[in-house]
């Protein structure tokens, strides 16, 4: 029962972004994925309750906004670096360490630092992720966490169990 309704909800969610909030469509979708999910739930391995929900609005609401936000600052310091006379940079490959354990968390996390402009995660190995980095700042591991990654892994910690 719970396979059937954790298949309904991600088809009919799949179904609403495809095709758009128009009231048939919502309807339309939900009686496809209705019996979509009768014949296909008995195959599946995959169930989701609350929790499932509850992560996601928090990584929709709380991640993405302060992952924006860091985005912003690092391509304007890197537009900074760029139109320096004097290009201040202190290349580097450092080893950021994650509280994070799950495997996608780590990938969330590796994929965030790389898209965020002046940083590139280059491998991810035992609790730690090996960053090229622009600017170096610090010089111990903590310092290098706090200036690349510390928001993103509180968020992702709690948010990617």
């Amino acid at each position: 029962m719970k396979k059937g309704i954790s298949t309904f909800l991600a088809l009919w969610a799949i179904w609403i972004l495809i095709a758009g909030f128009n009231v048939t469509e919502i309807i339309l979708g939900g009686a496809v994925a209705l019996i979509l999910a009768f014949i296909v739930s008995k195959y599946v391995n995959y169930s989701f309750g609350f929790s499932i929900v509850l992560g996601a609005l928090k990584f929709v609401f709380v991640y993405i906004p302060v992952f924006i936000y860091k985005l912003v600052i690092a391509n304007l310091d890197m537009a900074y670096r760029v139109l320096s006379p004097k290009m201040p940079i202190n290349p580097g490959i450092v080893k950021v360490p994650t509280e994070i354990k799950n495997d996608f968390g780590k990938l969330v996390l590796a994929n965030s630092i790389t898209l965020t402009p002046g940083t590139l995660s280059l491998d991810v190995e035992d609790g730690h992720v090996l960053v090229h980095w622009v600017n170096v700042k610090g010089s111990t591991e903590e310092e290098y966490k706090k200036e690349i990654s510390k928001d993103f892994d509180k968020i992702l910690g709690g948010i990617i169990k």
